[in-house]
């Protein structure tokens, strides 16, 4: 691959579609303020590079970012991109990953509201993120050892998994499908609003009003904690792990749970089944 190696460049389009490159040590900044810095480019290396200035990886094929930094003026980085490795890389501007396919993430730090949408295949290892709306209607996600912090995360994800991770972020996986949480601790409002065919399984989960107007929703071995007015309106297969404040009108299905403070049942409609105080086996 031929090597630019301690170089500076401002300009627009400064590298626009190379091909077979590796860039090492080199500076995306100045005052001439250029954009699209190696748009439509194929089989880029980046390292320990530095990126001050907007969308330098559009429609890009085959990219492989190690040890580098973009700032908070380095919005929108990744668009329209496949085939991307990035690891050890702070990703700081916002917008920072979008309509991307088979992209991978490890050891990265995130601040970035509005990350990862429509992005079809992403696996994150290892990784740190703050984002509002992070992820937003991707799919086949693979997420281990990740934590979160944020608003509105996941919301209209499919085909995805989430193991040993910690997510602290109100109104996540809202209208998710086909979804499995392992061993992970998720805290925040309204966790799960509208969800079809989501597991959460060895989790400690908390907030108030989880998992209302869910289909399929199925927990296992999971602690509920600081949870009240669960599961309203929900299909849902539960066997929980620790007390619960209160249920209202689950619709269908059985919920197996220690105890409950209190248990609302108006709605004629629901009728799932609720037992307290012991596991039942075969049912």
């Amino acid at each position: 691959m031929k090597q630019i190696i301690n170089r500076v460049f401002d300009e627009e389009r400064a590298l626009y579609e190379s091909q077979d490159v590796e860039v090492i040590s080199c500076r995306f900044d100045g005052p001439a303020d250029g954009e699209s810095a190696l748009k439509e480019s194929r089989q880029i290396v980046a390292k320990e590079c530095y990126f001050n200035l907007r969308y330098p990886f559009w429609h890009n094929d085959g990219l492989v970012i190690s040890n580098c930094e973009m700032t908070e003026k380095c919005r929108a980085a990744l668009w329209y991109s496949n085939e991307i490795s990035i690891t050890q890389t702070k990703l700081h501007g916002t917008k920072a990953l979008r309509e991307c396919r088979n992209v991978k993430l490890e050891g990265c730090d995130i601040i970035s509201p509005e990350f990862g949408w429509s992005v079809q295949g992403i696996s994150m290892k290892d990784c740190t993120a703050q984002s509002e709306y992070f992820m937003m209607r991707s799919a086949n996600l693979s997420f281990a050892n990740v934590s979160l912090q944020g608003k509105y995360s996941f919301q209209y994800i499919a085909d995805s998994s989430f193991e040993n991770c910690t997510f602290n972020t109100k109104d996540a996986f809202w209208h998710a499908k086909n979804v499995l949480v392992r061993n992970s601790i998720v805290h925040g409002e309204y966790l799960a609003w509208y969800c079809e065919n989501v597991t959460f399984e060895n989790c400690i989960l908390s907030g108030t009003q989880p998992f209302c107007y869910c289909k399929q929703l199925k927990l296992v071995n999971c602690q509920m904690l600081e949870a009240d007015l669960g599961f309203e309106k929900s299909d849902v297969d539960a066997t929980l792990a620790s007390e619960v404040i209160s249920i209202k009108n689950p619709y269908s299905g059985i919920i197996r749970v220690p105890a409950v403070g209190e248990m609302i049942m108006t709605d004629p409609q629901a009728r799932c089944k609720i037992i307290v105080g012991q596991p039942v086996v075969n049912e």
